[in-house]
């Protein structure tokens, strides 16, 4: 029996799931988590097999700080992420945190279910769609955005000052300048604006 931990802020979505899973005799959800909180607090006690975590919360940590949260406590269960969200940015963030999976919320139900029996398993679950910009990443001849690089161009896409960004990063004033020159270079960009364009155009930060 796999025991699953459902995390996400919309009741709505929590009920639909548990509907899908409750039809199938190996799959049983043990608890539903509104928050990351909420959701690290379950995986601490030792109850869940594998936590089906939403990206974005009302409050709290992301679904990727947290996914980061429970993979490093001890014998942690597995973490595939289910969100409708597919940039660069949230699926490098997801992966390295430790998810086992990243499906957006269109899966149909068949590939979901067994999504979740492969990641329980311990294999990798991405859908199509993701598994493709991964690989396009990794064939890439230029240089993509790091993962740092990506957060700092997503506070700039916010209208963060380079002050801020680095009060917020805890960086100096100068990484961070640092960080955008390298951002110009791998765009072919010269301006914080164009770079912003530029990275919503190839999915590397939401629009």
């Amino acid at each position: 029996m796999i025991r699953i931990l459902i995390a996400d802020d919309h009741p709505v979505v929590r009920a639909g799931l548990r509907a899908l899973f409750d039809a199938e005799e190996d799959l049983d959800v043990v608890a539903e988590a509104a928050s990351g909180v909420e959701a690290v607090a379950h995986c601490e006690r030792g109850e869940v097999d594998l936590v089906l975590m939403d990206l974005q919360f009302g409050v709290g940590p992301s679904g990727a700080d947290a996914t980061r949260m429970i993979r490093g406590l001890d014998d942690p269960p597995r973490v595939l992420i289910l969100t409708n969200y597919d940039t660069d940015a949230d699926i490098l963030g997801a992966v390295e945190a430790g998810a086992s999976g990243y499906l957006l919320k269109d899966t149909p139900p068949d590939e979901l279910i067994a999504a979740v029996r492969a990641a329980a398993g311990g294999a990798s679950a991405l859908a199509p769609s993701v598994a493709g910009r991964l690989e396009s990443r990794r064939r890439s001849p230029t240089p993509g955005l790091s993962p740092r690089e990506i957060e700092v161009l997503g506070m700039v896409a916010a209208g963060r000052s380079n002050r801020e960004i680095g009060r917020e990063l805890f960086l100096s004033e100068a990484t961070v300048k640092s960080h955008l020159a390298h951002i110009f270079t791998k765009l072919g960009v010269n301006s914080r604006t164009r770079a912003v364009v530029a990275a919503r155009e190839i999915g590397a930060i939401r629009p």
